[in-house]
């Protein structure tokens, strides 16, 4: 993808962890010449340990999946020309949303969560996401992951020591209202429509997002003229952005967009 002076890469943090998670990933991109933003979702501008402090937080328990997807989208619009979109989990699929309303040049979709209509059976999945999704509890109160419900969900196969310090670098409340909102038709994806190139990228050891699923997702999209590519690491978990390998991940991205 030929860049221009004002490209820019517009990193979409997902659900349960604070935007800080880029911050590697910002440094690695600036310095293959795109300028970077990595913003915040409202109402999680702090440190994630004041975040936590704050727990229950009612303003966080409110955010919806489409107030999400509308800030996105008006930070995107406020650029000089589309930018690129790099959303992980819950911002790959609002990646994926915003690529249908044609604001972006490119997208990618790491470990992205699934569109209405795209299942998975994986047990693995289910034991995952029961918690966030906070059925019998109260949705006025936002849900704050336990340490042994992240090392399932999104640190599995890595050392007690790694877990722990990324559980309390990176770890924030979350709305269990944004987290079902992704089985409604607030994220119906148009799977027909034009959009401009998309790569889905999955890790073989992810418990929360499978490979399997990304890869669902992945071959829902049927425009023969649009550009939709896959790949799948071997060894990542949902802390893919954390992983010691997560250059690899990025140099593949950086790869890919500039074939584009």
């Amino acid at each position: 993808m030929k860049k221009s002076t004002s490209q820019t890469i517009v990193f979409i943090t997902g659900a349960f962890v604070s935007n800080k998670c880029w911050d590697e990933w910002k440094i690695f991109f600036e310095n293959r010449g795109y300028k970077t933003l990595a913003p915040a979702w409202p109402e999680k501008d702090a440190p994630s340990c004041t975040l936590r402090q704050s727990h229950p937080n009612g303003a966080i328990a409110s955010l919806r999946l489409a107030n999400l997807t509308d800030y996105f989208a008006e930070i995107v619009k406020q650029l000089p020309e589309k930018p690129i979109l790099i959303g992980h989990s819950m911002g790959g699929l609002i990646t994926q949303l915003l690529l249908q309303r044609d604001l972006a040049s490119a997208g990618i979709a790491i470990h992205s969560l699934q569109p209405q209509g795209v299942f998975t059976f994986k047990f693995s999945f289910y034991k995952a996401g029961w918690g966030p999704l906070g059925f019998f509890t109260s949705t006025k109160k936002s849900f704050l992951m336990s340490f042994s419900q992240w090392q399932y969900a999104f640190t599995n196969g890595m050392p007690f020591e790694e877990q722990k310090v990324a559980y309390y670098r990176f770890l924030v409340p979350e709305s269990k209202l944004a987290v079902r909102d992704a089985i409604t038709k607030v994220a119906h994806v148009d799977f027909n429509k034009p959009h401009a190139p998309l790569l889905f990228v999955s890790g073989s050891t992810d418990n929360f997002i499978p490979a399997s699923l990304n890869y669902s997702n992945y071959k829902k999209y049927q425009h023969s003229g649009s550009i939709t590519d896959y790949k799948e690491f071997e060894g990542r978990n949902h802390f893919v952005l954390g992983q010691p390998t997560w250059e690899e991940d990025a140099t593949y991205i950086a790869d890919w967009l500039e074939r584009q």
